[in-house]
């Protein structure tokens, strides 16, 4: 949250807070500039860190080679190769969101969309669709990235990929959490070639590279989501209450 604007907000509730505290934390990755922010906050801290990476074993990466204008049709393509009840796809801008959004749904892919722009309710809305599987796909931008916590999450594509190799971390790290397996999928052009050398120099490992000709369909017709979310406006005002059914 330090490294995505929220500075001010959260130093503002640390004023209020009382000088006998104790302050916690926590981040996948731990940069020089989120090193230095964070020491208005933290009084002789004591460091901890954990060694282990994500295991190969639970997130399996696979990158494809793509022109620019490929990409779209290059998700449509993971989709129907892979089959994920549900997957984020993280592109670098919100106009690259919008654009991806009306390509899969005019594919017929059940998605929606995660930015910086909507209202909190309309984010919490979207969440709550994605979490509860009546969306397939969610297409998010890099506010997704961190913090958020989706059960069973089975895939996440990278439409573009970041220039900073530690988002590239937290934007996999979504898949594969609490002993699940997931697939981290990613489109790399010619031009994003450093980005992805940056990406092994932090990973400490080479990817593996695989070609769009090999994804086919593995069945007729694209993912529907397995739920659907019904939303109910109203409450005591309309006498609609909480209750529990007996069985007879």
């Amino acid at each position: 949250m330090l490294d995505m604007g929220f500075f001010d907000d959260i130093a503002n509730v640390a004023r209020q807070c009382s000088k006998d505290r104790q302050t916690l934390l926590f981040s996948a990755t731990y940069p020089e500039s989120i090193a230095k922010l964070s020491q208005q906050f933290l009084r002789s801290p004591r460091e901890i860190k954990f060694t282990e990476t994500h295991s190969n074993a639970k997130i399996k990466q696979r990158f494809y080679h793509v022109e620019d204008h490929e990409r779209p049709h290059a998700v449509g393509l993971l989709l129907d190769h892979y089959r994920p009840v549900s997957t984020i796809a993280f592109c670098n801008t919100k106009n690259q969101c919008r654009d991806l959004l009306d390509v899969l749904r005019a594919q017929g892919f059940e998605a929606l969309t995660l930015h910086g722009e909507l209202e909190q309710r309309e984010r919490d809305q979207v969440l709550v669709q994605f979490a509860n599987r009546s969306c397939s796909v969610l297409v998010a931008t890099d506010v997704a990235a961190r913090g958020l916590d989706i059960a069973q999450l089975e895939a996440v594509i990278n439409v573009d990929v970041t220039p900073d190799p530690e988002v590239h971390v937290h934007r996999i790290g979504r898949t594969g959490r609490a002993g699940e397996e997931g697939w981290a999928l990613s489109l790399a052009s010619m031009d994003e070639m450093g980005r992805v050398g940056a990406i092994e120099e932090v990973q400490k490992a080479e990817v593996e590279w695989h070609p769009l000709k090999e994804l086919t369909s593995a069945q007729p017709g694209h993912l529907k989501p397995p739920m659907a979310t019904l939303q109910i406006l109203g409450g005591r005002k309309d006498k609609i209450r909480p209750a529990t059914c007996s069985a007879r």
